[in-house]
């Protein structure tokens, strides 16, 4: 990426919209209607700049890329994967952030005031590009003991889903959902308590546990509500725990998530804190659905991060 100097930025009339689109997001089943939300957002009366990508490293690099060329806002259209990659350019800065939920798990979208249309979500995104309106909102910043840091919008998981995710990630067959199913039973045959230390706001809780998870907002995994008190506009972090579950006890539990009553078992913990920091042997961590960075590392809930267009 060459070196952006003032000469670099266009005039600020003519300043694109950067669309990152994902045209596989939720198996393709929005597909079709990717061109009227493009035809919907460039009403806004400014050029679309839409980002090539193939692979997520190449998506995250053209959103970098982008913004620093002086893109007048950023819309991501697809999943929450998708959104993720986005974040990371537009987090801690002031340039706009649109999104069209399209995905499997439109949780970060949804939660944050999108509507669950794509094409009534790029309306939105319109309206607010014509009214030049924001609504700011908060994000959680990932740092890892090396200093590398990522942004998430949803839920961090650190605890079973993450290693299902691990677990599925490494594995070449089956395709599609199936291979994630063959996950959940072999890591369920594998299931055991890990050690964690936890720091919330420097006070150490020192903890064996099956579930981890960390939200900024409530949901995760496509209506999931893991951290069902989160609020994306409070400066604080939810962080749920479950403690030393049985399989039958986990399997009993999981499908209480949907709707956020599994913290009324005794087993689990629930705190809110503005710094998260944990460390457990042998996890990587998944926010937003995406592999992330490996444990320990320390969370903190940045208010304001990002600014949303939406009326």
């Amino acid at each position: 990426m060459h070196a952006v100097t003032a000469d670099d930025h266009p005039s600020p009339a003519d300043r694109p919209i950067a669309v990152l689109t994902n045209p596989t997001a939720g198996r393709g089943r929005h597909r079709g209607l990717l061109p009227e939300v493009l035809d919907r957002l460039a009403a806004g009366g400014r050029p679309l700049r839409v980002l090539e990508a193939r692979t997520r490293t190449q998506a995250e690099a053209a959103c970098r890329e982008a913004v620093a060329e002086g893109a007048a806002a950023l819309v991501a259209v697809g999943g929450d994967g998708t959104m993720h990659l986005a974040l990371q350019a537009v987090a801690g800065t002031p340039v706009p952030f649109g999104a069209v939920p399209a995905g499997t798990g439109n949780d970060f979208a949804e939660a944050t005031g999108f509507p669950a249309d794509p094409l009534a979500a790029a309306d939105a995104v319109t309206a607010a590009l014509r009214q030049g309106r924001t609504r700011p909102v908060d994000l959680a910043r990932i740092t890892g003991p090396d200093g590398a840091h990522r942004w998430y919008g949803g839920v961090l998981a650190a605890g079973f889903d993450a290693i299902v995710n691990e677990r599925a990630n490494r594995m070449r067959w089956p395709r599609g959902p199936r291979r994630y199913d063959l996950a959940i039973l072999v890591e369920l045959a594998r299931l055991r308590p890990r050690h964690y230390t936890l720091r919330l706001d420097g006070v150490t809780h020192e903890t064996e546990a099956v579930l981890v998870a960390v939200g900024n907002c409530p949901s995760y995994g496509g209506g999931m509500r893991i951290c069902p008190d989160a609020d994306p506009n409070d400066g604080l972090l939810d962080v749920v725990v479950g403690g030393r579950y049985t399989r039958r006890t986990l399997i009993r539990e999981k499908p209480k998530i949907y709707r956020g009553t599994h913290v009324h078992h005794p087993l689990a913990r629930t705190y809110r804190a503005r710094t998260v920091e944990i460390a457990a042997a042998e996890i990587t961590t998944y926010a937003d659905g995406e592999r992330c960075l490996p444990l320990p590392i320390t969370i903190t809930a940045t208010p304001t991060a990002l600014h949303l267009l939406l009326p």
